[in-house]
C-alpha cells in the first residue's frame, strides 16, 4: 500500500467548516475536520492497487467493491451517530480493516494491517529522543540536544517504499559524522551527504538524497512563509494548501509575481488540486537543479516549493483561459506528473511581472552600422530576459569589400562577431545563466574561411570568439559540388545580395550565374577554390573546437510551411528551430517537450494517453504567445503573425529501455518513427482543434498547411529540387493523414510550425530522464553542472543486472575502470551489451537513421548531437555526408573522443585487469586538432547552450 493511500485518511480542508449535526473526524494532532467518503474510497482504492498492480484502476469488479466497501464503512458511523458526533482515525481504519475482511478481501486488508503498523512504527521513530551527548547550535545561537527521534523518523520517511536502501546506515554514518555544536543548518546537509554517496551502489539513494533535501527546502520556505519552523512530508498535506495564498501574497509584495494570481483565480480551488505526493517523484539532481537554478528566492532565501511553482507555472499560462481554475490545475497536472515539461525561460518566468516564457530568437544582421548595432542591441535586450539567440550574418559584406559612403574597404563580418560575443558574456540572462548565442553564416560568403576558425584557441584573439557558438549555413550546391569533387567560390554578399533570400534551384542558377560573371572578370571581389577543400577544414575545425554546426539552408526552406511569407535565414542557438527573417520580424520560438517514456509501457506506445498530453501541451505552448513579454518590436510582430510553437521530446533512450530495445538496432529506428509520427499527427490535429476555437494563424493561407502539405509531403520539394540523387529517405506512414489532410485544409491551423525537438539538458534533469533524443551518455559517471556535481548511475542497467544477480560492488567497480561501459564487463551477457551500450559506442549511423525518421515528421528541425569515438577525417566525412544524405536539416555538436585511457583512481585495488595503454593516432586530415581530442565536453558546466 503506497504512503498517500494512509495519507488520504489524515488530510481534510484546512480550515474548513463543519456543519450542525455533521460527523467529524479527530486527527492525530487533535484537529477536526468533517467527514467525506471520498478519502475512504481513495484509500481503498490505493489498497486494491498494492496487492493487484495498476490493473485493478481498470476493474469493474474493484470499482463496484470499492463503492459497496465505502458505503458500508460510512453506514456504520452514520447508525452510531446519526445527530452527527466525533470519531477519531484510528476508528475510522479499524472500521476499513474489518469490512476488507468482511468482504473477503484478505490480501488487501492484510497489506492494509501491514502498512497501518509500518505507519506506527515511523510515527514512534519520530518521537523527541535527546542524543546522549551531541548538541546542536539552533539559529539564535542557543544549544538543544540533537533530537535522534525527529533524525531517525526523517530518514525512515525519505526511504519509505524504495527497495535496497538502509536507513540505518544512513543514521550511522550521519551521526558519526556530526560534531557537538554543529549548526542546524548543517544537519540535513550531513544527512544529504551521507545519502547521496550510496547512489552509485543503488540507485534509489538518489531519490532517498532528494527527499532529504526536501526537508531543508521545506524548512527554509515555510520559515520564511511564517507558516512552521519544520515540516515532514506528511504534514505537507495541510500545509500545502496552507501555503499556496500566503506565497502567492509574499510573491507580489517582493513584486515577484503578478497580482492578477492572487485576484484572477479562485485560490481555495487551486490549492485543493496541489499534489504533495509529487516531492517524492524527484532525484536528487532534479530537485536541486529546481532550487538553485527555478525557484522564487528573496536575499537568497527561497520561498518557492516544488507543487507551488509548478502550480505557478500552471496559473500564469492559464491566465488568458475563460475557466482559468480548470485550465491551470490541467496543466499543473501535466507538469507536476513529468508528463510534459515546458521550457525554462517559462518555467523561470511565467505568472511573474515579466512573463518573456519563449526560448530562443532568430534575428538577422543588416548590411549597415546602424543595422549592426541596432541588431547587436537587440541581442542584449533578448538576452536580458532569458531568450537564447540565432543570429543571421551573410548579409554583412566580407572583408576587402567597398564602402561607398566612406570609400574605404570594410574590416568584415569578424570584428562585429567579437562585439555580439562580448555582449552575450556581458548580458548574461538576467543573472541567472550565461548569456548565449550563435552566429550563423553562409558557406558562399567570403569571409567563411575565418569564420570557421573563429573558436581556435591560436591566432589573433581580437578576431576569436570564445564564448559565441557558430553555424555552418550550407546550400545544396554545395554539398553536390564536395560529392562530385568540383571547384567552389566565394563571394561578398555586397555584390551578389539576391544570393541570401534563395535556395533550391533558383539559388543554383544564380550562383552559377555569378560564378560565371566572376571567370569573365565583372567581379572583383572573390575566391575560387576546391569544395573538398572547404569541407575539410569544416570538418577539421568540428573537430578541432566544436563549431561551427554544419545545418543545411535549401532542406530548411524547401520544406517550411512558411515559404510563402519570407525565407529561413538560419537555426536558432541549438538548431532545432527553422523560420523566417526578415528586418521586420525576428522569429521567436516556444518550447516545451513530452516526456517519452511517461507515454510506453513494455507493449509499446501509450497512444490514447499520449494524445491527451499533446493537446494540453500545444493548449500551453500557444498562449505562451498571448502572454509573452516582448522585449523587441519585431519579435511580438513575428510571433503573433504566425504563431510557432515547438512541441518536442525527451527521455528517448529511457523509453528504449522500457521496450528492451538497443538503440544501435533496427527497431530502435522504427521506433523513433512511429513515436515521432504519433507526436506529430496529433500536434498537428490539436493546433488544428484550438484554430476551429480560436482561428487560424494571420499567414496561413498559402501556407503548406493550407495547401494540405503535412511534413511528409514537403519530402518531395527536396527529392525533387536535387533531381531525385543525393536522398534517401523514407516516406512510410501508419496514420490516417488523409483525414488529417483534409481536416486542416477546411479548418486551418492555429500555429505556422508546431514541432521542434530541443535539446532538454536541464528540463531532463528535473523530470529524471535522458535528455532529448540522446543516448546514454555513460552508464556510471559524475556529471557538473552549475548546481554542482551529481552521481548519475542508471537505473535500467542496474534493475536488469539486478534480475539477474549480476549486481554487486565488484561489478560498481568495473563500471568505473571501464568509464562506465559495459562492454568489456565479461559476465554481463551480450543482450545487456547491446542494450546499454553508451553514447560512444553507438555507431553515429543509427543516430542519424533515427534522426532521419523523426525528421519526416516534423516541421521544424531537431537538436541531434554526434558521439563519434576514434574520430577520424574518414568518419567524420561519412557521417556529415550521411546527414546531408538522409534529408537532415540541421546538426548540433559533435562529441569527439579519441583513443586514450586514464589510471583508475577510485576503484578497490586487485579486483580488475590492468588498463593497457592506447595512443591516440591523430588522422592527418586533423593534424591542428590533437590538442583538443574532446569537441565538447557533456559536463562542461559553463556550456548553456546544452543546459
Amino acid at each position: 500500500m503506497t504512503i498517500s493511500a494512509q495519507r488520504s485518511f489524515e488530510t481534510g480542508e484546512p480550515g474548513a467548516s463543519v456543519l450542525p449535526g455533521q460527523l467529524r473526524v479527530i486527527k492525530r494532532n487533535g484537529t477536526l475536520v468533517p467527514y467525506t467518503d471520498d478519502k475512504i474510497a481513495i484509500a481503498i482504492t490505493k489498497a486494491f492497487l498494492a496487492v493487484e498492480g495498476n490493473v485493478a484502476a481498470d476493474s469493474r469488479r474493484v470499482y463496484e467493491q470499492v463503492a459497496l466497501l465505502t458505503a458500508a464503512v460510512g453506514n456504520t458511523f452514520k447508525r452510531r451517530m446519526p445527530s452527527g458526533g466525533t470519531v477519531h482515525i484510528e476508528e475510522i481504519q479499524d472500521q476499513v480493516e474489518l469490512a476488507l475482511m468482511r468482504s473477503g478481501e484478505q490480501k488487501v486488508a492484510r497489506a492494509y494491517v501491514i502498512y497501518r503498523e509500518e505507519r506506527a512504527r515511523l510515527r514512534d521513530a519520530g518521537v523527541a529522543k535527546p542524543h546522549p551527548t551531541l548538541t546542536v547550535t539552533m539559529g539564535d545561537g542557543t544549544r538543544m540536544p540533537l533530537d535522534l527521534g525527529r533524525l531517525e523518523g526523517l530518514v525512515a520517511s525519505a526511504c519509505e517504499g524504495l527497495t535496497g536502501v538502509e536507513p540505518g546506515d544512513i543514521i550511522e554514518e550521519t551521526l558519526r559524522n556530526l560534531y557537538d555544536g554543529v549548526k542546524e543548518s548543517d544537519l540535513v546537509t550531513t544527512m544529504v551527504m551521507c545519502a547521496r554517496v550510496h547512489i552509485e551502489q543503488e540507485p534509489n539513494y538518489t531519490y532517498v538524497t532528494a527527499r532529504l533535501l526536501m526537508d531543508q527546502l521545506r524548512s527554509e520556505a515555510l520559515s520564511f512563509l511564517g507558516l512552521a519552523e519544520h515540516a515532514t512530508y506528511e504534514e505537507m498535506s495541510e500545509l500545502y494548501p496552507q501555503a499556496l495564498p500566503v506565497y502567492l501574497k509574499k510573491g507580489v509584495e517582493l513584486e515577484l509575481l503578478d497580482p492578477a494570481l492572487l485576484t484572477a483565480f479562485d485560490l481555495a480551488k487551486i490549492a485543493d488540486a496541489l499534489k504533495p505526493s509529487g516531492d517524492q517523484q524527484f532525484t536528487y539532481l532534479g530537485l536541486q537543479t529546481l532550487y538553485d537554478r527555478y525557484f522564487l528566492h528573496h536575499r537568497d532565501v527561497r520561498f518557492e516549493l516544488p507543487q507551488l511553482f509548478f502550480m505557478r507555472v500552471a496559473m500564469g499560462l492559464a491566465m488568458n483561459e475563460k475557466d482559468r481554475e480548470a485550465r491551470a490545475i490541467e496543466f499543473y497536472n501535466l507538469l507536476s506528473s513529468f508528463d510534459y515539461m515546458a521550457s525554462t525561460p517559462t518555467l523561470f518566468n511565467a505568472g511573474t511581472l515579466r512573463p518573456q516564457l519563449s526560448s530562443c530568437y532568430l534575428t538577422t544582421v543588416p548590411d549597415d552600422l546602424y543595422g549592426i548595432y541596432g541588431a547587436i542591441r537587440d541581442n542584449a535586450m533578448l538576452s536580458k530576459w532569458a531568450g537564447g539567440l540565432g543570429n543571421d550574418w551573410t548579409p554583412v559584406r566580407a572583408l576587402g569589400a567597398y564602402i561607398k559612403g566612406t570609400n574605404g574597404k570594410s574590416q568584415g563580418v569578424v570584428p562585429f562577431l567579437k562585439v555580439a560575443n562580448d555582449t552575450a558574456v556581458a548580458v548574461n540572462q538576467g543573472g541567472k545563466r550565461k548569456g548565449a548565442v550563435c552566429a550563423y553564416l553562409e558557406t558562399w560568403h567570403l569571409d567563411i574561411e575565418e569564420f570557421l576558425e573563429l573558436r581556435k584557441n591560436t591566432g589573433d584573439d581580437r578576431r576569436r570568439t570564445h564564448d559565441m557558438n557558430t553555424a555552418n549555413w550550407v546550400p545544396d550546391l554545395f554539398m553536390q559540388r564536395v560529392f562530385e569533387d568540383g571547384d567552389w567560390t566565394l563571394f561578398s554578399p555586397s555584390d551578389c545580395p539576391d544570393l541570401h533570400d534563395l535556395y533550391g534551384a533558383e539559388f543554383a542558377a544564380r550562383y552559377t550565374e555569378y560564378e560565371r560573371l566572376a571567370a569573365e572578370g565583372k567581379h572583383r571581389l572573390f575566391k575560387k577554390m576546391k569544395a573538398q577543400d572547404i569541407w575539410r577544414k569544416m570538418l577539421s575545425m568540428l573537430f578541432e573546437t566544436g563549431h561551427p554546426w554544419i545545418t543545411f539552408k535549401d532542406v530548411c526552406n524547401l520544406r517550411s510551411p512558411q515559404q510563402h511569407v519570407g525565407v529561413v535565414h538560419s537555426s536558432n542557438l541549438c538548431t532545432e528551430i527553422t523560420l523566417n527573417t526578415s528586418k521586420d520580424e525576428i522569429a521567436v520560438c516556444n518550447l516545451g517537450s513530452i516526456n517519452l517514456v511517461n507515454h510506453v509501457t513494455p507493449a509499446g506506445l501509450d497512444t490514447a494517453k499520449l494524445e491527451r498530453t499533446v493537446k494540453t501541451a500545444v493548449r500551453m505552448l500557444d498562449n505562451v504567445i498571448d502572454i509573452n513579454y516582448y522585449a523587441v518590436e519585431q519579435a511580438r510582430n513575428s510571433n503573433l503573425r504566425h504563431r510557432p510553437v515547438g512541441l518536442g521530446i525527451m527521455g528517448f533512450q529511457d523509453a528504449l529501455y522500457v521496450l528492451n530495445v538497443p538503440y544501435s538496432s533496427d527497431a530502435a529506428v522504427a521506433f523513433a518513427d512511429t513515436s515521432m509520427e504519433a507526436v506529430s499527427y496529433h500536434a498537428i490535429n490539436a493546433s488544428c482543434e484550438l484554430a476551429k476555437e480560436r482561428g487560424s494563424y494571420s499567414t496561413f493561407e498559402g501556407s503548406l498547411w493550407s495547401q494540405g502539405i503535412m511534413p511528409l509531403d514537403s519530402l518531395q520539394k527536396v527529392i525533387e529540387a536535387r533531381g531525385g540523387k543525393f536522398i534517401e529517405v523514407d516516406q512510410s506512414s501508419t496514420l490516417d493523414w488523409d483525414s488529417l489532410r483534409q481536416k486542416v485544409m477546411s479548418q486551418g491551423m492555429r500555429n505556422s510550425n508546431v514541432m521542434a525537438i530541443a535539446p532538454t539538458a536541464t528540463i531532463s534533469n528535473i523530470c529524471g530522464v535522458s535528455q532529448s533524443i540522446e543516448p546514454t551518455y555513460q552508464n556510471l559517471y559524475v556529471k557538473s553542472n552549475l548546481s554542482g556535481e551529481f552521481t548519475v548511475v542508471n537505473p535500467y542497467l542496474v534493475n536488469a543486472l539486478k534480475a539477474r544477480g549480476l549486481w554487486d560492488a565488484v561489478m560498481v567497480n568495473d563500471l568505473k575502470y571501464y568509464d562506465g561501459s559495459v562492454q568489456n564487463i565479461d559476465r554481463i551477457p551480450d543482450d545487456l551489451k547491446a542494450l546499454f551500450a553508451t553514447a560512444f559506442e553507438v555507431e553515429p549511423r543509427w543516430m542519424v537513421d533515427a534522426a532521419s525518421r523523426r525528421q519526416k515528421w516534423i516541421d521544424q528541425a531537431q537538436s541531434l548531437n554526434l558521439y563519434i569515438s576514434h574520430a577520424s577525417g574518414k568518419k567524420l566525412d561519412i557521417t556529415y555526408r550521411m546527414a546531408w544524405y538522409r534529408g537532415l536539416k540541421t546538426t548540433y555538436y559533435l562529441r569527439a573522443i579519441g583513443a586514450t585511457a586514464t589510471e583508475k583512481s577510485t576503484i578497490s585495488d586487485g579486483a580488475l585487469n590492468a588498463v593497457k595503454a592506447v595512443v591516440q593516432e591523430t588522422p592527418a586530415e586533423f593534424a591542428e586538432a590533437a590538442p583538443v581530442p574532446l569537441a565538447c565536453s557533456i559536463d562542461n558546466p559553463d556550456c548553456e547552450a546544452c543546459q
